[in-house]
């Protein structure tokens, strides 16, 4: 089942497969001619994070979810959901984590099939430079999120 909202990063459909969020689309993405439309409560949850966290209330989200990927890309997706909101890593940062400093394109290629982006933050993964690098939904939102989450981070987390 997949919904769609607009969002102030553009129109996004989620998809909610068995009880759990499994995939988020970008408006430019094509959606799988055979995906069901329609809502259901965890979709309207899940928007509803997302919303929050798109509004800078929301750091951490509380949702079921159910990636599809190789047993290295999950393992991926596990160390970018360990990146705090409003932190960064580099690509090498995450292939070291993984235990194979050598698979640093393995890990641009993880990001780049994240089918849960923003919930799976790889938007906080950068180039070893600090330069951001690809994103599915585009490098401007890349940057809208990461901006978002550097100016709420000094909100919500006042210094001492």
């Amino acid at each position: 089942m997949i919904y769609f909202q607009k969002t102030p990063i553009g129109r996004i459909g989620l998809e909610e497969h068995d009880g759990a969020l499994s995939c988020l689309y970008f408006e430019t993405e094509r959606i799988p001619p055979d995906s069901g439309a329609g809502k259901t409560d965890l979709l309207e949850e899940a928007f509803r994070q997302l919303d929050a966290y798109l509004a800078g209330d929301l750091q951490v989200f509380s949702l079921p979810l159910a990636p599809h990927g190789t047993a290295f890309m999950l393992g991926i997706w596990e160390l970018l959901s360990g990146i705090p909101y409003g932190a960064e890593a580099t690509y090498r940062q995450i292939a070291e984590a993984s235990g194979n400093i050598r698979a640093v394109r393995a890990v641009g290629t993880a990001c780049g099939k994240n089918p849960l982006p923003v919930f799976i933050p790889c938007h906080r993964v950068v180039g070893s430079d600090g330069h951001l690098t690809g994103y599915r939904g585009g490098l401007s939102i890349k940057h809208a999120l990461l901006d978002l989450e550097c100016r709420n981070r000094k909100k919500l987390h006042p210094p001492v």
